[in-house]
């Protein structure tokens, strides 16, 4: 969140903690004519950092967040032995937002309670929960969702990863008003960012959400002042985001270059490429978290000089970053001095 605008921090530093039985209950009013050009009562619905910035960006610019929809805090610590907010609940606690944890929103008390702080519309980002019909229907004005992709490509869990394996030449952010299908909802904006060659799932994931915050202020803007147009999604070019798979990560070196270095990157950091070094006693387990094309050929796997240069089927790449199993994530300089890698070693 270091992009952010400094009134924003400032927003994260009020020592605030409220929960949401502290707010009473309000009815559903009717949008005045002179209401519809102010800024709207939101209800927000995320759970990652990636959710963080939009939540933000809506403080910042006036609207007002009547409640905060987070999955529950989960096990977490060295010995899982710690409860472990959102990153959204931390920012909306800070904020002095009522927060809410919901197992399920299908109830008839969840609709009941969701109504009752009167939103005009619900911004969607990142929930992790798929969200039924009446609560759907339930702000006078929809519910808006922010999602990482060009869709119709990319629906579902990892739009992100899948988007940078697929070697796409670019991504983007998109506000839909929801609908009970995948990511189906009619579109109403989109940005559009280029994907290169060295950027990883988190370098696309951080630079998505600063878009998409901004995006989404700008639709809710929109959406306040009722010219905010939608139009219906292709029915040509879907595809689907299933999620990653840590199946998925071992590194096949007999594909070409660049799609090993697109691979790989997709998955950094988190579940992480990997691939196994001859080491002198055991089969040492390396995650790869960012490397480069780089010049050489070999058979694929093989090691082809000093400094991490590994043949693939075609071409080869040079590895810039890694983490052996155990340890944490370093330079590949830093590990070189640790560990003595080159030819006839090879990557199995």
């Amino acid at each position: 969140m270091a992009g952010l605008d400094p009134a924003i921090h400032a927003l994260l530093a009020l020592p605030k903690n409220v929960d949401a039985r502290d707010k009473p209950g309000h009815g559903e009013p009717e949008l005045s004519p002179k209401r519809r050009h102010m800024p709207l009562r939101l209800i927000f619905m995320g759970t990652p950092d990636f959710s963080v910035p939009t939540l933000l960006e809506l403080v910042a610019h006036g609207h007002e967040i009547a409640a905060v929809y987070t999955r529950a805090p989960k096990p977490g610590g060295r010995r899982g032995l710690q409860l472990q907010s959102t990153p959204v609940e931390e920012a909306a606690r800070k904020l002095g937002v009522p927060v809410l944890t919901p197992k399920t929103l299908k109830t008839q008390e969840a609709l009941d309670e969701f109504r009752a702080f009167g939103a005009d519309a619900a911004v969607v980002v990142a929930y992790g929960m798929i969200l039924p019909r009446a609560i759907l229907d339930a702000p006078r004005l929809g519910c808006y969702n922010l999602h990482a992709s060009l869709l119709p490509r990319w629906r579902g869990a990892a739009p992100i990863n899948r988007a940078i394996m697929a070697g796409d030449a670019e991504s983007g952010v998109m506000v839909m008003k929801m609908d009970v299908g995948l990511d189906t909802g009619d579109v109403a904006m989109a940005e559009r960012l280029a994907i290169t060659d060295n950027m990883t799932a988190v370098d696309l994931h951080d630079r998505l959400s600063r878009l998409g915050a901004d995006l989404m202020v700008r639709a809710m803007a929109a959406l306040a002042r009722g010219g905010l147009q939608l139009k219906k999604q292709s029915e040509d070019g879907v595809t689907y985001a299933a999620k990653i798979d840590k199946a998925e990560a071992r590194i096949d070196w007999s594909k070409p270059a660049r799609e090993v270095l697109r691979h790989i990157h997709g998955l950094s950091p988190f579940p992480g490429a990997w691939s196994e070094l001859a080491d002198v006693s055991e089969n040492a387990r390396v995650k790869i978290l960012r490397c480069e094309l780089a010049k050489g050929s070999g058979a694929p796997g093989d090691v082809l000089d000093d400094q991490l240069t590994i043949a693939c089927g075609e071409g080869a790449i040079r590895i810039i970053e890694l983490q052996r199993e155990g340890k944490a994530r370093m330079q590949a300089a830093d590990f070189l001095r640790g560990v003595k890698v080159e030819p006839p070693m090879r990557l199995a």
